[in-house]
């Protein structure tokens, strides 16, 4: 079995940051969501 390849290492934690990087956003996305959908509520 040989050493994995920096390259390889290097690939993976750019997809890891960018997977976080999304993560983050579709959250914060989903809770702005949340809000806006409150502030509508309230103002009816």
């Amino acid at each position: 079995m040989s050493a994995p390849d920096p390259d390889t290492d290097e690939i993976r934690r750019r997809q890891r940051a960018r997977a976080i990087v999304m993560g983050l956003a579709l959250g914060g996305f989903v809770i702005l969501l949340y809000f806006i959908t409150i502030a509508r509520m309230g103002a009816q």
